[in-house]
Order: structure tokens, then sequence, then C-alpha cells
């Protein structure tokens, strides 16, 4: 494997998630191929396309399309969401942190799995009851169906599009690489795909397509820890005693460093992931799959295992690394230990499978890092294209009254132009630094999406009035903030200093969301307003019982 492969590479995975928030994304050189890497890539898309072509035979319904007709079961959407959530900068910027920083990178490990206790003790089962195939079904159940499933839709949209161009550039950038295509070629080979995917096999087959991703990534995870393992004696305590030995900062990689010198921009970091998490449009919709509540916890249970497993054994890996990657001359550049390593500081992961296994495991890894992106490209694509058929179009625009028939056309042909609009954005995109849209699409989605979605299961006294201020003025400060710091408005816009001081806009946005949506809604006394009050109880009901909520059908 060239030492310009393994550079690229790391350009290229960077965008691929949260955990890389500070990458820039520029355009990566042509490579030679990495036969092992193409092999696995094909045996994976062929494995998925013959899933869509099942799945097609068995989408037929609008419940079909959007919440594979609610029968997943409990542990094959823990795996789902799992697949879903784990992704590419998982594997590669969370091990990459710990291999630098140590404890501060175990720090930024906790902030990504602390939110799925949330979903899984106050959001699960009253997500599952209340909502039939988007967040909006339940925003909306007691408020003015017009209005607030076109904020919903609205909020939705902006972080499925923000999501999905930083995946499309990340999967580009990757292709490109392991074929040796156009940048613009690439981008457009993850479009069609991403189309396919989900116009012919909906969420069955997108369903799939996660399990296998989840599957294939615990399953690198696993063998790479292995290997490690054996390399330490199966001690964690030498693993541990090596890392202090050969990091250069000693024992003090052991406890606080830089990370949480600010506790400000820690605290707003860590709402934005917590609470983001709770609200993204594509982990939503994945609880509407499974045939009742009870299964719907235990998704979450099955997937917060999982997740908090996978994330242990990055933990572990990173902390390996830096005794095998950090004391061995080859992956520097220019053989000098504790200089650059070669393809940049996300790369120490990828040394280390290839210490481990060779060009073998390397390739398998690269593969699949690609499959974790492809996986998250499909969901999200999935849920913009509910969001403009089933909300926009099916209950704003045609008032309840579209047949389920005009309703997928208007899905497939969302999913389509979901595609072309990611294949353009990528193209654009493709030089730019788009580190700020993934801090974007957490703050969304924390102030936006969460404050109207959690009220509305859990307080009697939100109002659509509340609700629409509220959820506007969360996506506005939200947005503002993003533009006016660092990550915009200098690294971005060029300016020496950012107007707004913080990274992550979450602590401030998501607390003004929260406020004016109480406030404005204590001020309606409208007669509207009452009757949205009183129709809590009924809502209570559902949610606790499940009593009128969409049946499951077999598949």
């Amino acid at each position: 494997m060239s030492k310009a492969f393994l550079g690229t590479l790391a350009a290229a995975l960077l965008a691929a998630g949260p955990a890389l928030a500070a990458g820039d994304m520029g355009a990566a050189d042509k490579q030679a191929v990495n036969p092992t890497a193409i092999a696995m890539f094909v045996a994976f898309v062929g494995l998925t396309l013959a899933i869509t072509y099942w799945a097609a035979k068995r989408t037929r319904t609008a419940s079909d399309f959007y919440t594979a007709g609610g029968g997943i079961s409990g542990f094959q959407n823990g795996l789902a969401i799992a697949g879903d959530y784990m992704s590419a900068a998982t594997l590669l910027g969370l091990s990459s942190m710990v291999y630098l920083t140590g404890f501060d990178g175990v720090a930024y490990i906790v902030s990504f799995f602390v939110g799925w206790p949330i979903i899984l003790f106050l959001m699960a089962e009253r997500l599952r009851n209340l909502g039939r195939f988007t967040f909006a079904d339940i925003a909306s159940y007691r408020l003015d169906q017009s209005k607030v499933r076109t904020f919903a839709a609205m909020g939705s949209l902006t972080v499925v599009c923000c999501y999905l161009v930083v995946q499309m550039v990340g999967a580009g950038q990757l292709i490109k690489l392991l074929f040796g295509l156009d940048y613009a070629i690439a981008v457009v080979l993850v479009g069609v795909l991403m189309v396919i995917y989900v116009t012919f096999g909906g969420m069955i087959a997108t369903t799939w397509v996660q399990i296998i991703k989840a599957c294939l990534m615990l399953g690198g995870g696993l063998l790479l820890l292995l290997l490690v393992l054996v390399q330490f004696g199966f001690s964690l305590e030498t693993i541990a005693a090596k890392a202090t030995a050969a990091h250069k900062a000693g024992v003090k990689i052991m406890g606080p460093g830089a990370l949480l010198a600010d506790p400000v921009s820690t605290v707003s970091m860590s709402l934005g992931l917590v609470f983001g998490t709770s609200a993204l449009p594509h982990i939503m919709m994945r609880f509407f799959t499974v045939p009742n509540a009870k299964e719907a916890r235990k998704s979450v249970f099955v997937a917060s295992g999982l997740i908090g497993a996978f994330f242990l054994v990055v933990a572990i890996l990173g902390m390996a690394a830096i005794s095998i990657v950090g004391t061995d001359p080859k992956y520097f550049e220019g053989g000098a230990v504790g200089g650059k390593l070669i393809g940049g500081n996300n790369m120490p992961i990828m040394h280390l499978a290839q210490a481990m296994g060779g060009d073998l495991l390397l390739g398998f890894m690269s593969a699949v890092a690609f499959a974790t992106i492809l996986a998250v490209v499909a969901g999200l694509a999935l849920a913009g294209a509910s969001s403009i058929a089933h909300d926009l179009y099916a209950r704003v625009i045609c008032k309840g009254k579209a047949t389920e028939a005009q309703e997928m056309r208007v899905s497939k042909l969302s999913s389509l132009a979901l595609g072309v609009i990611g294949v353009v954005l990528g193209i654009l995109f493709e030089k730019q630094n788009v580190a700020f849209l993934v801090g974007l699409t957490f703050g969304i989605a924390a102030s936006a999406n969460f404050p109207v979605l959690i009220l509305s299961m859990y307080w009697k006294g939100l109002t659509t009035r509340g609700a629409l201020w509220g959820g506007l003025a969360g996506l506005i400060s939200a947005v503002t903030l993003v533009i006016l710091s660092k990550t915009v408005w200098v690294a971005v816009i060029g300016y020496a200093q950012p107007i707004f001081p913080y990274e992550h806009p979450a602590l401030f946005s998501m607390s003004l969301a929260f406020l004016v949506t109480i406030v404005v809604s204590k001020l309606d006394s409208s007669a509207r307003a009452k009757a949205e009050i009183a129709a809590y109880e009924d809502q209570y009901v559902r949610s606790q019982t499940g009593i009128g909520a969409a049946a499951a059908s077999a598949h």
C-alpha cells in the first residue's frame, strides 16, 4: 500500500461523520488501485443489490416503503440502528483522538454514547406508539398539522441535506481512490447506488444494508482487537503501561487534557451530540419499523450494547496504536518517530490494521469504511423522501387526500431528486472544508427538532404557536452561531477571529429554543391552544398503551 494512497484515504474519510469535525476535505489525486479493497467493495455492492431486488418484491405499500411495514424485529432493528450510527469517522476519528490525547479521546467517545440511554428510557416507546412514518407524526399529533409538519419537514430536510453532502464528499473521494476514477464519476456512482437502494427497496433494503454494514464494522473491529490482544498477552494493563511509556506526554494521557480545558465548549459539544443524536431524522425513522413499543425498547437496548461495545473496542485500539504504530519508524514521514504520521493524524487505526494483518486487513478495513458511508447515505435519502412525500405532499399540500399510490410516486421521485442534489452538491463541495456542516447537522437537530419533539411528548402545555416560534428560534440561532464560529467565519470565510467564540452552538441555541417554546406556549391563550392542551390526555393514553398505533405487516 503506497504512502500516497494512505494519505489520500485519510483525507477521503475526514468528512464521514461527526467525530472528524475539524477535518478539511480537499481534492485527492488518483491512486493505484488496491485489489483487495476493490474485491471486497464489489462483493458488498453485489450483495446489497441482490437484497434490494429481494426487497423490491416485498415493497408494495407506503408502509412497506417508509417503515418495512413495521415488521422488523427488535434485534434486527438494533443492528440496523448500530449500523446507522457507527461511521467510518467513528473508527478513524475517535481511535485517532485516543491515540493522540488518551483520556480526552475517551471522554469524546462517551459524549457520542450517552445519548442512547435517553432514547431508550424517554423516547423509544412513545416514538413507536405515537408515530407512523416520520417524527412530524408525533410533533403534530395534537397540534396544527399543516404548520407543524411544514416546520418539521424543513428542519428534517436541512439536517438531511447537510449530512448528505458530508457523506457524499467522503464516499466520492474514497471510491475515486479505490478505482482511480474522476471525482465527479465517483460521486455519481455513489448517488446512483443510493437511489437504487431507496427507490426500489425502500426501508426493507435500507435496513439490511445497515445490518450488513454493522456486522462488517463490528467484525472488522473485533478481529483487529483480537490480533492486538494477542500482542499484549490479553492484558489491558499492559496496553496502558506500554502506551504511557511510548507517548510523549507520558502518564498525563491518563488524565483530562485540552479537550476539557474550556468547560463551555465541552458542555455545548456534549449537548449537541447527546440531544442531536436523539433528533436525527434517519435515526428516529427506525423506531417505526418495529411491530410494537416492546420491540422498540429492545432495538435501542441492542443498539446501545453494540455501539457501546464498538466504542470500547475503538478506545482500546487507539490506546494500543500508541505503542505499536507510535514507535515504528515506517509509519512516519521520513522515518522520524514522533513526527508526522504518513497519511495524517487520522490514520493510526489503518496503520494498526496493516501492522497486524498486512495489506489484506488494511484492504478489508478500507472496504468497510466505504460500506459505512453508503449505509448512512441510504438512510438519509429515505428520511428526506419521507419528509417530502408524507409530511409536505400528502398532509400539507393534499390535506390528507392523496392516495397511497400518489404518495409512493412522490416518495420515489423525492429520493431521485435527493440523489441528484447530493451528487451536485458533492461535486460543488469537492475542494471545500465541509466540517462545519457536521456541527450544523447536530446543532439543528438538537436545537430545532429535539425541543419540539420532547415537549410534544411530555409537556401538556405545548401549543402550535410555541412549537413554531421555539423551533424557528432554535433553527435560526443554530445556523447563525455556526456561521459566526471559527469553523465558518475563520476556516471558510477567512476572517482572523470568530464573532462567536465557541465551535458548537447547542448550549445556546437549544436553550433558546426551549425558552421561547415554553414562554410563547404559556402566553398563548387562544381557543386553539386550549383545545391542544386538552387533547394531551388522549395523546398520553395512546403513548402509554399503543392503542390505535399502526400495526405491523409480515414479509
